[in-house]
């Protein structure tokens, strides 16, 4: 069965720097471990032991690999790939597809080899770069926001939030629309609709008053674009009325979108701002306005850092820094929250809807379908690991698909919906789940001890082994121990029903 859970951890690997042309490829004859190791730091690691050949050539190997590596001697890529054989390999209980017929899906009806697309940002901003995309395998691209203002970028305009393994969590950008004219835009469209027929391209544009929503989504349909989507929510365009200003006024969002449905017959989809309490009643206005589908969600305002010295957050401009928009792993559950209040509104039935918010793996994207997510977009990841990540994103929802017995994207779309409540109020309250330590798999570090003493109920210690003991009359099943653990040593244990 697929694990939901790694086999293998990030932290098992965690000084591999996923090189570009990695040296450790070319040291080793008979296999190509950057792509192994790129497998399981993406979560992938079933389908990579899936593709290793029959017989472990690691097991009489000397390593090279280990010696080639730009850290030398950091990253224990033999004992990775033996434990790819050796554990991860014997839980394999599907074979890989032979195909990728199962990642077919569509857009409003348009066809889709599968259902990622590079989201509207600067990884989709030049003919050059979609159509790497395109040939790594990505189905499609949702280019970089198109409007006739003059664009002139901030320098620098990025800064992050970064995890103990190096991996960027949360990111920030102060960036803002295509830098392009609106004619060069739409020669590369042509270009790219020419050598690239089949591959999807949703155009994103941005007006400044209906007349030009409707203009833009007519160039846009006119020069090759498969659907328009109306980037009703960057947070670094809100001055004078635009970007995630409009998407906070539903009025605003079923305007804009009439203006530019009634310019075009391809589909349209608005994207909304999570910087609302709720994005229902923008969603509902942008069905009103005629709108096929809802994107969302783009990135959230914030603030990210001070520095302590000089006391301007980041990035610095010139001793000055601005409110920009967040993204990456970190807006994740935000993300997930409004993509299934948009699923499970009845109002928006039939609509279609392309997900997106802090996506890297495939099991981060098929949480996004099971919440009601049609298509997913992606950009922070790309901007951190390039296009390649779409190797991993295929081959891991493919084997998904294929062992839970879908018969393709489309059958998993809404599955989690049902069985998500919007309060607490709705959950059994009157059972405890204890946690069961694992006992090999224990170091003893006393992690569960802490946690449960300071911040939870007092119900575990220490014996003198430096082995963790419960106390079960004061334990309310919490789970905060299990949550701490660095060696996943504690699991959900016995049930107990309260009297």
């Amino acid at each position: 069965m697929i694990c939901t859970e790694p086999l293998i951890s990030r932290s098992d690997m965690i000084r591999c720097v996923l090189c570009r042309n990695a040296p450790c490829d070319a040291a080793c004859e008979k296999l190509a471990p950057s792509g192994l190791l790129r497998s399981i730091w993406f979560r992938n690691e079933q389908t990579a032991a899936l593709r290793l050949p029959e017989k472990n050539p690691c097991l009489v190997c000397s390593a090279p690999c280990e010696r080639a590596c730009v850290r030398a001697g950091d990253v224990p890529v033999r004992d990775l790939m033996n434990r790819l054989y050796y554990q991860v390999k014997p839980e394999c209980e599907t074979p890989l597809p032979g195909n990728e017929n199962l990642l077919r899906c569509d857009l409003c009806g348009i066809p889709l080899e599968n259902p990622f697309l590079l989201s509207s940002s600067v990884v989709a901003s030049t003919y050059d770069m979609c159509a790497r995309a395109f040939e790594a395998g990505w189905a499609g691209i949702c280019f970089k926001t198109i409007c006739t203002l003059d664009i002139h970028e901030a320098s620098p305009r990025f800064s992050a939030l970064s995890g103990s393994d190096g991996s960027i969590i949360g990111f920030k950008n102060i960036e803002q629309l295509s830098d392009h004219g609106v004619a060069e835009n739409m020669e590369i469209f042509r270009r790219l609709k020419k050598n690239y027929p089949a591959k999807f391209i949703l155009a994103s544009i941005m007006g400044q008053n209906e007349q030009e929503w409707g203009d833009l989504a007519r160039l846009c349909q006119e020069n090759g674009a498969d659907a328009v989507e109306l980037n009703f929510s960057c947070p670094n365009m809100a001055e004078g009325g635009l970007g995630s200003d409009i998407g906070q006024v539903p009025e605003l969002v079923e305007r804009f979108t009439r203006a530019a449905k009634e310019n075009c017959r391809i589909p349209v989809l608005a994207k909304l701002t999570p910087n609302v309490a709720a994005m229902s009643p923008a969603a509902e206005a942008a069905k009103r306005g005629g709108a096929d589908g809802i994107a969302a969600i783009n990135t959230i305002k914030s603030i990210v850092g001070v520095n302590p010295h000089t006391y301007v957050s980041s990035p610095a401009v010139h001793g000055q820094s601005a409110v920009g928009g967040y993204s990456g792993n970190a807006v994740k559950p935000i993300a997930l929250r409004f993509i299934a209040e948009l699923g499970q509104n009845p109002a928006l039935q039939g609509m279609h809807l392309s997900a997106m918010g802090g996506i890297e793996t495939w099991q981060d994207a098929a949480e996004f379908i099971l919440l009601g997510g049609g298509s997913i977009q992606i950009t922070t990841a790309v901007m951190q690991y390039g296009y390649r990540i779409i190797d991993d994103l295929k081959a891991g929802l493919n084997l998904y698909l294929k062992e839970k017995g879908f018969s393709g994207v489309k059958e998993a779309i809404g599955l989690g919906l049902d069985t998500l409540s919007s309060t607490t109020d709705a959950l059994e309250r009157d059972t405890v789940v204890f946690p069961r330590f694992v006992r090999d798999r224990c170091i003893g570090c006393g992690r569960c001890e802490i946690s449960c003493m300071d911040g939870g109920h007092q119900a575990i210690r220490l014996d003198e082994k430096r082995r963790p003991v419960l106390n079960g009359k004061k334990c309310v099943g919490c789970h905060l121990c299990l949550l701490v653990c660095p060696q996943n040593a504690i699991v959900s244990g016995r049930k107990r029903i309260r009297k």
